[in-house]
């Protein structure tokens, strides 16, 4: 058995796959039946795949995407209230499997995560989306929070979306439950962008070499600085981001990538060139 093999399959099989491949780790959400609804399942296979990918120390970008129509149709209503997934969700060996701890198991992952979104994002849908680094929408998907025709709030998904929305944006979308295009979901931060549903593949495979060019420890700094810097007053930030820093320019792998720029060659962690 390959490594990449023995490197698959984490989380539950009927809800979520697992896959390496090189330096990337694939979570595929595999419910097309229920339009990859926020089941206890999916939830918790989305969370055992992250953390695979966090530990496996081969892996330098991980990419969230999905078969079927929807990218994700939020909270699964077919068994009736899913009050039980907004609670936080079941206790997993020490581990919260709730929506809201998967979200912030995103924001906090050291790797940087991709969103594929080649489908409909849906309500919570669009939490997973706005929860990633960086997420590229093919031009026929469509957005809309949905909450409020079935009498409820994106409470949960706010803490991850408002951050990336104007006022009148949120209130818009999220008063309305209009249902948007791809584009429009870019053009208000939701993502990062849209593109031509058949040039996808080929915008993700650029994301993600673009990603794998940067160190790994300078890639982990770089995205805490995104999700706590602006919270922080200003003399707390400076002095946060002064030992930020120092200590990756004493580090080893600053000293390698430096050393990779005065010879004109690839750090040891990039990937090779193409031809």
């Amino acid at each position: 058995m390959s490594d990449e093999a023995a490197r698959a399959g984490a989380g539950p099989a009927e809800a979520v796959r697992y896959e390496v491949s090189g330096a990337v780790a694939t979570l595929t959400m595999d419910q097309p039946h229920n339009r990859n609804a926020l089941t206890p399942a999916l939830l918790g296979g989305l969370a055992d795949g992250l953390e695979a990918a966090v530990a496996d120390e081969a892996v330098g970008v991980v990419v969230l995407t999905h078969t079927g129509p929807a990218f994700c149709a939020g909270a699964d209503l077919s068994g009736g209230s899913p009050a039980g997934l907004a609670g936080g969700g079941k206790r997993r060996g020490g581990r919260r499997d709730g929506l809201a701890d998967l979200l912030a198991a995103i924001q906090d992952s050291t790797k940087p995560v991709v969103a594929r979104i080649a489908g409909h994002c849906v309500a919570g849908g669009i939490g997973l989306a706005a929860a990633c680094d960086i997420s590229v929408a093919g031009d026929g998907a469509r957005f809309a929070f949905t909450e409020v025709r079935i009498g409820v709030a994106p409470a949960i998904i706010s803490v991850v979306c408002l951050p990336k929305l104007r006022r009148a944006d949120a209130l818009d979308l999220f008063l309305s439950g209009e249902r948007i295009s791809a584009g429009r979901a870019a053009e208000v931060g939701l993502i990062t962008r849209a593109v031509p549903a058949d040039g996808l593949d080929a915008e993700i495979a650029a994301v993600v070499g673009r990603l794998l060019a940067g160190g790994p420890s300078a890639l982990a700094a770089a995205k805490r600085l995104v999700y706590t810097i602006p919270g922080m007053a200003r003399e707390a930030a400076f002095t946060r981001t002064t030992e930020v820093s120092q200590a990756l320019f004493a580090s080893a792998e600053a000293a390698e990538g430096m050393a990779a720029f005065r010879e004109k060659r690839l750090p040891s962690w990039a990937p090779p060139a193409g031809p």
